[in-house]
Order: C-alpha cells, then sequence, then structure tokens
C-alpha cells in the first residue's frame, strides 16, 4: 500500500501542475476575444481562426483541469444524504462512485475518444468553416483529458482504500460536499443564537427599549 500511495501522489502532482499551467488558458482566451471584438468594432473584420481559438483554449481549461479539480474534490456534489452519513458511510459512497459511476464513465470515453481523435489526425481534419483551425488538436485535448482523469481516478481509489484502511490522512475531511466550511459557519451561528435565546428567555438581543 505504500507504493500505491506514493504512486497516488505522484500522480496528484502531475495533474495539479498540467491544471494549473492550463488554467492559465483562460486568461489566453479572454487576451484573444478582446482582441477579436476590438478588431471587428475598429476595422470591420473578424476571423474564424480567431473564434475557434477561443473555443479551443476553452475546451482545454475544461478537459485539462477536470483531474486537478477531483483531486481537489470540487467537483459538485449533492450532499442531502451524504453530509448526514459518518465518515466510513461517506468514504464507502465514494469509493462505490469511483467503481461504480466513475471508472465505466471514463473507461468509455477513452474507448470512443481513442478512434475518434486517430481518425481526425489521419485525414489532417480541418475546420469547415473557412479560415478556420485544425480539429484534430482539439480532439485530442478530449483524449488527453480522460486519460488524465483515468489516472486520477485511480490516485482517487488508492487515497480512498488507505483513508479506509486507517493508513492516510483524509485531508477533505472537513468539507462536505464542498460546503462543509459553510454548513460548519452556520451551525455555529445557530449554536450561539439558541444560547442567547436561552440567556434572555426568548428575547432577542438589544438594549431593551421598546
Amino acid at each position: 500500500m505504500t507504493a500505491l500511495i506514493k504512486l497516488s501522489r505522484v500522480i496528484d502532482s502531475i495533474n495539479e501542475r498540467i491544471g494549473k499551467v492550463a488554467a492559465w488558458a483562460i486568461v489566453v482566451a479572454i487576451l484573444v476575444s478582446a482582441i477579436n471584438a476590438i478588431i471587428r468594432r475598429i476595422f470591420g473584420v473578424s476571423s474564424n481562426a480567431w473564434l475557434e481559438l477561443q473555443w479551443y483554449l476553452f475546451g482545454a481549461v475544461f478537459m485539462l483541469c477536470a483531474a486537478w479539480t477531483l483531486k481537489a474534490n470540487e467537483h459538485i456534489r449533492i450532499d442531502i444524504i451524504s453530509s448526514r452519513l459518518t465518515k466510513r458511510g461517506r468514504d464507502r459512497i465514494d469509493l462505490m462512485g469511483h467503481l461504480l459511476f466513475l471508472f465505466p464513465f471514463v473507461a468509455l470515453m477513452l474507448w470512443l475518444s481513442v478512434p475518434y481523435f486517430e481518425k481526425s489526425y489521419a485525414s489532417g481534419e480541418v475546420s469547415s468553416n473557412a479560415g478556420g483551425l485544425l480539429i484534430w488538436p482539439a480532439k485530442g485535448l478530449i483524449l488527453l483529458g480522460f486519460i488524465s482523469m483515468a489516472f486520477q481516478w485511480l490516485s482517487e481509489l488508492i487515497k480512498r482504500v488507505a483513508i479506509m484502511q486507517g493508513k492516510l490522512t483524509d485531508e477533505h475531511d472537513h468539507v462536505v460536499g464542498g460546503h462543509g466550511a459553510a454548513e460548519a459557519e452556520a451551525e455555529r451561528l445557530i449554536a450561539e443564537l439558541v444560547d442567547t435565546n436561552a440567556t434572555t428567555g426568548g428575547e432577542p438581543p438589544g438594549d431593551g427599549i421598546r
């Protein structure tokens, strides 16, 4: 298990670095969009290549940051049930979710993405729009994104098993569904309100003047 945990840490580190680099594509996309809009406004000229570049950049962020987001436990969760369970129960739900839902989805997308990319690359596929860009790099991003997600799935599976065995501390233990801090603050405020009402006999805090 020690070797597997080390492998998990390597995967986490690689995907985090890829995600942090890919996230800068948002800035580039904003600059491209702004420059394209200015040129179109001033000179009345537009370019399909610039427009498609924006889509590619946003696609790169979506695909290459997904694994990093999974590693950071920031994907959206519906925690109506999980927030009411014990830590052990949440661990079991995560483990089953990784095995029964995430793995089949990632495996299917990899199986479909490989020929999808290979066919496009072999034909040198180009956009059907006049002056458009090559298509195969964008399709390659889909494949690369699911490859990184597959490795992150393996990392998360290793970590969850290690946590359940008591061999690893859960760094996200204080976060349930990504909203643990907010829920903890709400519970603290409610507790303070209950204490205040108990002290004042149910009267709201104030100076007593009506």
